[in-house]
């Protein structure tokens, strides 16, 4: 169930196809290249042959051919026939293609079992865990077409180019549907596939979708872009049915702005559930607007009356969510619940994971009446480590928190590494995968119940990940469970999760009320993704992504405050008392008498390390808990993809085929929904209200993209043919990439991610760095150089702003 470490292999499949214009083509023959490189969670991948297709120095090889991976010795290209489920390459596999195209024509790719994928120079999203729902189109032109396919899992990888049904179809293999429940109406949200089949924008689709003969729904579709997917959302209505039989629902794409012709159509199975049943809910999630769901077994009546409780449950790989929620019995006054994770694989429960599971429990908890004291959070294999990681980020938002068969950390079990001894550039690009670091958060849990579960015989999460942390606990904290199950593996039945004892140990723990709590140990590694225990509130760090701590105690009937702090610059504490001045003593320095200001006093330390009381609410131009980098938190708050177009014809298409590209890889690992739309289109004053206090992810530099001086001005940052400009430093080269992130102006809440390049080896470039891979990081900046091909990229600066989002004021290095 778990993803497994894996050797490297180099396959690449070269082959000249030709079909007539009707007909699919099917790929049976090929090369592979053994290679040696292990799989792992790198910011700056060292691939030979992505540092050759950045470099632009990339040439399809011949059989017999041999390749230098700098081990002493040259691997040569092999031939490799197609047998009938594909091509059975190693692990890590690199496919490329030649088809033979009679004219120029739009193609429907479909293959499975690999990374990505280059169409030509143009990256486009792979399929690495083989679900065969990939479908992407593609434009062949009149004479030889390389495809050149990236990096698999092992298993077999079948090619085949197909034409397309009609210029705008539906890909039915993936959409997000909610159940019925047997007896009652509903009106929800669900999500299919759209691929736009030709080279120029859509736009005026719309689905008109219906259940079981009930009466039709007519959602407009957004505009695609050329040669692009987009999973949609439409409407869906049903009257109540007796009866747990499947309901159809029927869906059909029409072209809305024309004649409404049908173009595809598609009748999908929608489950009719008991209530007493687990059961699938939709919602439009608040990080792109997509459909998402999740999984529900409703709490059984429990005597009392009093409000029930929670228990938020996490799923392994390969696992749905709707899979994990079907393990659980009902239970008297508990309501079992379980997110997504965004896809089977996700994020690991980190990074969009992370936020996912977060934003289904407010949601959840806010609707069924839950009783936030007793909100419990369990999980089994990689939902075990999401147990670990969103129980020490969010020490208080649990009771107890229950591991099944987890792995501790990205660096303990998933091949994150960190180096020994790194120079400045290289520290401060691990610094940013610290919030994955579940050891130096652990002591979070000291005030939670927790029970750990594993069994002795595990062969896919090892005994060891569990003892390490019967280990840890033991060292400080007073109540916590653990059982190994003699003889059981990975999973050893429904009991894995739905365990009486685990249950029951939940049941035993309430979290108390804030206004009882008289201590707070916590730590942080980010304010923006984890700033409050109780009533204190990390607000900004003085060093950004390095552990932030706060110990303090309260004695209310006194009036007084008293602790130590570790890197932090900005802290709030809530005072839930009787109004008046309190004594605060922090790091040995007292502060008598600080008024607090709508139910909190807010402090703030120096540079030389002197605290003063603050006045008023934190600037929006601060960094802070609702916006504090670095580079990855700008993919939220309904992000919007903007290219620009006012650079050459060949910034022009790059920048379209980068923002189609995340695009699609979001879909694919977070079952996102995402606008693509120019910098003409975002910059319309008819459509201002479409975007406001969105994120924006540009691409461009500053004389390619027309938004760049509306939303970055004059800031430090400036990236140009040639040149990268940070504050008053000039790194030259015409191969240079450059990721950033700033505060969008205007905005409390919104970023401006940056995709950049110098030129076009710099541009191709922005394509490696594997941003939508959990455990993997990225400061605030980062550049990197491409190199002559002979040698893979390497970062060349980074660092993080300061606290006012400067450049003077924050942390950087640079090396040539």
């Amino acid at each position: 169930m778990l993803r497994r470490r894996f050797a490297t292999v180099l396959l690449l499949l070269l082959i000249t196809a030709t079909a007539t214009p009707a007909e699919p083509l099917v790929l049976r023959e090929g090369l592979v290249l053994p290679g040696g490189r292990r799989g792992r969670r790198e910011a700056i991948p060292a691939d030979p042959v992505v540092a050759r297709i950045v470099a632009g120095t990339w040439t399809p090889p011949k059989a017999g051919e041999a390749m230098d991976f700098g081990e002493g010795r040259d691997r040569k290209w092999e031939p490799i026939p197609s047998q009938d489920d594909g091509f059975h390459a190693p692990p890590g596999s690199y496919l490329a293609v030649d088809a033979e195209s009679p004219e120029d024509r739009v193609m429907i790719l479909e293959a499975s079992g690999h990374g990505a994928a280059y169409v030509g120079d143009e990256p486009r999203v792979g399929d690495p865990y083989a679900t065969g729902y990939v479908r992407l189109p593609i434009k062949l032109r009149k004479g030889s077409n390389p495809i050149l396919f990236l990096g698999g899992r092992g298993r077999p990888i079948p090619v085949k180019l197909a034409p397309p049904r009609a210029s705008a179809e539906l890909n039915a293999g993936d959409v997000t549907t909610p159940d019925l429940v047997e007896g009652e109406a509903l009106e929800a949200d669900a999500a299919v596939v759209v691929l736009n089949a030709s080279d120029a924008p859509r736009e005026g689709l719309a689905i008109v979708a219906r259940v079981d003969g009930g009466p039709e729904v007519r959602t407009p579709v957004p505009a695609i872009p050329p040669l692009a997917i987009r999973k949609v959302r439409f409407a869906i209505r049903a009257e109540p049915k007796p009866g747990a039989a499947d309901r159809p629902l029927e869906i059909r794409l029409v072209d809305g702005d024309g004649d409404g012709s049908k173009l595809d159509e598609a009748t999908i199975p929608l489950r009719n559930r008991r209530p007493d049943q687990e059961r699938k809910r939709t919602f439009l999630s608040d990080i792109d607007g997509s459909v998402q769901y999740y999984g529900w077994v409703s709490a059984a009546p429990a005597p009392g009356g009093d409000r029930p409780g929670l228990i938020l449950t996490l799923h392994g790989a390969s696992v749905e969510a709707i899979g994990q929620a079907a393990a659980y019995r009902p239970k008297p006054g508990l309501h079992i619940v379980a997110p997504t994770n965004r896809r089977p694989y996700g994020f690991d429960w980190e990074d969009w994971g992370r936020k996912d599971a977060i934003e289904v429990l407010e949601k959840t908890s806010a609707e069924l009446g839950v009783d936030s004291r007793r909100t419990y959070l369990t999980g089994h294999s990689m939902g075990g480590h999401g147990t670990w990681h969103l129980g020490v980020t969010f020490p208080d938002r649990f009771a107890a928190i229950a591991p099944s068969a987890g792995w501790v950390s990205m660096f303990s079990y998933a091949g994150a590494s960190r180096a020994e001894s790194p120079d400045p550039v290289d520290e401060l690009i691990a610094r940013a995968t610290n919030p994955s670091d579940t050891l130096a958060l652990v002591r979070n849990v000291a005030g939670r119940g927790v029970y750990v579960l594993h069994g002795d015989a595990d062969d896919n999460v090892p005994v060891s990940q569990a003892r390490s942390m019967r280990e840890q606990l033991g060292a400080f904290h007073p109540d916590f469970a653990y059982y190994e199950r003699p003889g059981a593996g990975h999973w050893w039945g429904n009991e894995c999760v739905d365990w009486p004892p685990l249950i029951a140990f939940l049941r035993e723990h309430e979290s108390p009320p804030i206004d009882q709590v008289r201590r707070v140990d916590f730590v942080t590694m980010s304010p923006g993704v984890s700033a409050r225990s109780a009533w204190a509130t990390i607000e900004s760090q003085a060093k950004s992504l390095a552990p932030s701590a706060v110990h303090l105690a309260s004695a209310p009937e006194k009036r007084q405050i008293e602790g130590t702090t570790e890197n932090v610059a900005r802290l709030a504490i809530e005072v839930s008392t009787a109004p008046g001045p309190l004594d605060v003593t922090l790091d040995g320095q007292a502060l008598n008498g600080v008024v607090p200001e709508g139910g909190s006093i807010r402090l703030a330390r120096s540079t030389d390390g002197a605290w003063s009381a603050l006045a008023g609410p934190t600037p929006p131009d601060q960094k802070g808990p609702r916006r504090d980098g670095p580079f990855k938190e700008a993919f939220n708050h309904r992000f919007v993809l903007v290219h620009g177009t006012t650079g050459t014809p060949e910034e022009r298409a790059w920048a379209l085929a980068r923002a189609r590209y995340d695009a699609e890889v979001f879909w694919y690992r977070g079952n996102g929904s995402v606008d693509v739309v120019s910098d003409a289109a975002f910059l319309d004053p008819a459509r201002a209200d479409e975007f406001r206090d969105r994120s924006v992810i540009l691409y461009g530099h500053a004389g390619s993209h027309a938004a760049w001086g509306p939303l970055l001005g004059d800031g430090p940052v400036r990236v140009d043919r040639g040149v990268v400009r940070v504050g008053d430093r000039e790194i030259r080269g015409d191969d240079l990439a450059c990721l950033f992130v700033r505060p969008r102006p205007g905005s409390a809440v919104a970023s401006v991610g940056v995709v950049s390049g110098t030129g076009p080896a710099g541009l191709r470039l922005s394509a490696a760095p594997p941003y939508f891979v959990s455990g993997v990081g990225f400061p605030d900046l980062t550049v990197l150089r491409a190199g002559d091909g002979a040698r893979p990229p390497r970062a060349v600066a980074a660092g993080y702003f300061g606290d006012d989002w400067g450049v003077d004021s924050g942390e950087f290095a640079h090396r040539d």
